[in-house]
């Protein structure tokens, strides 16, 4: 049935950020290159940072992602065992490529973790024939799973010929690496061709390479060379507004800088057949890849069958695909795509679950799904599993004026496409404006960021985690990323005295951080180092980092793209006055200097401190206030709470009690 609606007009360009697949390898081969490699326009999200923390741990000299950067390879023969365990996150690129080159360096071993999705998906795939090369892996979690923890112990290998059933750019890319890695020469085929980011970069960097129809040889002895490179937009990103364009009733987008690589263009060519309107424009060929700009105008989609050869090509984008068949006419059909099962989820199953809860017609099949297209209005909350693609597929149908959906985490998007929700709002123009979350039409509006300061020993910290806890969402410590460099700084052996701002902030390259369940956490070389950066050096050092303008500057940058991604409770110096100036609500907690003094004592000791120990703790707080005093002042709108006879629990109950009102006035309820 149809449904009266205000027409949906699209108008602007968008560039999506730098794909994925690209930026993985970019940052792998550069590691394992000898010399300098610039790399421009890289994604800097939660998945390629823990590539960059992997290859750090592993003693690549890969400094701080940026739009512009150098990394200094030094050569495979230079990476080294981690100190501890890797950190994958959410990555399932960071687990498979890097386990491939651990594995052709003997001597060396690691140990792969990741979040609780990832530890979820099946290892076996690659362990099976690195293991058949001669690679030690073994799986340590309970009960026999072939997934994360993995360890990964390299040895000398053998040359192999592997013949995969199922096409993976990742499994190959693993067993390349393997080859490169140990100088030992592999040939890979797939009954279908997966991905080639990895065979045309590597060519690009003069590895010797055979590739056919179905398959690829690397032969024996070869190394990669340094060669800059330019990452393009991701396509798999771009095909959410290719697919936000023909849902559309008006207008159209123009994706700029998209790669074009015939491996990840099947979704454009599945569009098409659905009807959609897509041409090229200014293509172009730049380090081996094809790039150009697609002009999306609407159309109206028809069902077709996806399957066979085509799936590899569009495997990714199948979520997007399958939201846009909830639109089309007839019965759209999507089989041969079992790989889905076990991506971040199991989004065969995902998809179909939230488009049922939407009121689409649709079925589970064991290798895919089907889905009744209509012009229904839609209605529903959807559940993403932590989903990044999900979030983003959903997100578009959310956006269609008319539907009434919820999203439960949009902050999962910061995986690969970090401004996405902003991006989309570009794109609907006014539109955007009536849409939230919480009325007909939900589109997630921009994440709500509530900033708590207060001076030293305020309970800032605790207390917004507290908060944060309290409303489901994600704690941000900035005070965590001053620690985390401090004790970088320590390590450097260099006396206190002498830091200079430039040789503080040349440390910060070896912090990056993640989105846990609930909070933002800072990771030094790749790893939790919350004890040590608790530590009684630290925490005397820390004013003197925290004062240097270099430092603030590159921790606030790191708290924004926290704070753009998802919504947040952050606590720390200038939190509501120079970091997020238009924070929803802004709140700066005050105490007496001896209460603070006991607070801290007592939380450091275990114990009830005695008089003469806070009196000495209050001095020092004093002169900590006096040399925060530049950047402590609260901002001009934030609500302050003295918490000096108050307990913890009574001035969190207020806080939430605010932020709640707040958050209810911005959404419209």
């Amino acid at each position: 049935m149809s449904v009266s609606r205000s027409p949906l007009v699209v108008r602007g360009v968008i560039r999506a950020p730098g794909d994925k697949s690209i930026s993985h390898r970019a940052l792998i081969f550069a590691a394992m290159a000898s010399g300098p490699t610039r790399i421009r326009d890289i994604l800097v999200s939660a998945d390629v940072q823990a590539t960059a923390g992997a290859l750090r741990a592993l003693g690549a000299d890969i400094p701080a992602l940026s739009d512009d950067f150098v990394v200094h390879g030094r050569g495979v023969a230079s990476l080294h065992s981690p100190e501890s365990a890797l950190d994958c996150g959410n990555s399932g690129t960071t687990t498979r490529l890097i386990a491939g080159l651990v594995a052709g360096l003997p001597g060396r071993v690691a140990r792969f973790e990741g979040d609780a999705s990832l530890s979820r998906r099946p290892m076996r795939r690659i362990a099976a024939p690195l293991s058949d090369m001669g690679a030690r892996i073994d799986f340590e979690g309970a009960g026999g799973h072939d997934g994360l923890p993995m360890r990964v112990h390299g040895m000398p290998l053998s040359a192999l010929t592997v013949v995969n059933t199922h096409a993976s750019a990742q499994v190959k890319g693993a067993l390349i690496l393997a080859g490169l890695a140990s100088g030992a020469g592999v040939t890979v085929e797939e009954p279908q061709r997966s991905r080639d980011h990895t065979e045309r970069m590597l060519v690009a960097r003069g590895v010797h390479l055979t590739i056919t129809e179905h398959g690829v040889v690397l032969p024996p002895a070869q190394t990669v060379s340094a060669v800059d490179v330019v990452v393009p937009s991701d396509p798999s990103s771009a095909t959410f507004f290719a697919a936000l364009a023909a849902l559309a009733d008006d207008g159209e987008l123009r994706l700029e800088n998209v790669c074009l690589n015939p491996t990840r263009t099947g979704a454009f060519d599945v569009l098409r057949r659905m009807g959609a309107r897509i041409d090229i424009v200014d293509e172009r060929t730049i380090g081996g890849e094809t790039i150009g700009t697609l002009v999306v105008a609407p159309a109206s989609l028809q069902a077709t069958a996806i399957g066979g050869a085509e799936i590899p090509r569009c495997i990714d984008e199948l979520p997007m695909i399958a939201c846009g068949a909830a639109r089309a006419v007839g019965e759209t059909r999507i089989t041969e795509a079992g790989e889905l099962r076990v991506k971040e989820s199991d989004r065969i199953r995902a998809v179909v679950e939230n488009l049922r809860r939407l009121g689409v017609g649709a079925e589970e099949l064991p290798d895919g799904m089907r889905i009744i297209g209509s012009q229904a209005a839609l209605s529903g909350h959807v559940v993403t599993h932590g989903d990044h693609r999900l979030a983003m597929a959903f997100g578009v149908l959310a956006a269609m004026p008319g539907n009434h959906i919820t999203i439960d985490d949009p902050g999962c998007v910061s995986v690969s496409y970090p401004t996405f929700w902003r991006d989309l709002a570009q794109a609907i123009g006014p539109a955007a404006e009536r849409l939230d979350v919480a009325r007909p039409g939900a589109m997630v509006p921009p994440p709500m960021v509530i900033a708590i300061d207060g001076p030293a020993a305020s309970g800032k910290s605790s207390t917004a985690q507290w908060v944060a806890q309290r409303l489901g969402v994600h704690h941000v410590d900035s005070g965590a990323f001053y620690r985390a460099i401090t004790l970088l700084a320590l390590g450097t052996g260099v006396a206190p005295e002498q830091w200079t701002p430039e040789a503080v902030l040349a440390l910060a390259h070896r912090i990056t951080w993640r989105l846990t369940e609930r909070s933002v956490l800072p990771l030094v070389d790749g790893t939790v180092q919350d004890e040590a950066m608790r530590d009684a050096p630290v925490t005397r050092q820390v004013p003197r980092v925290a004062q240097m303008v270099a430092v603030r500057h590159w921790v606030n940058e790191q708290v924004r793209a926290a704070g753009a991604a998802t919504d947040v409770v952050v606590d720390g110096r200038d939190i509501g006055t120079a970091v997020f100036p238009t924070a929803a609500l802004k709140v700066f907690l005050i105490a007496d200097p001896w209460e603070r003094a006991r607070r801290r004592l007592i939380q450091r000791l275990g114990g009830q401190p005695n008089d003469a120990e806070i009196a000495e703790e209050t001095e020092a707080l004093v002169a900590r206030d006096a040399l925060d005093a530049a950047q402590s002042a609260p901002a001009r709108d934030a609500i302050t709470i003295d918490t000096t006879t108050v307990t913890q629990e009574e001035q969190v109950e207020r806080i939430v009690a605010l932020a709640t009102a707040t958050r209810d006035r911005l959404r419209g309820r």
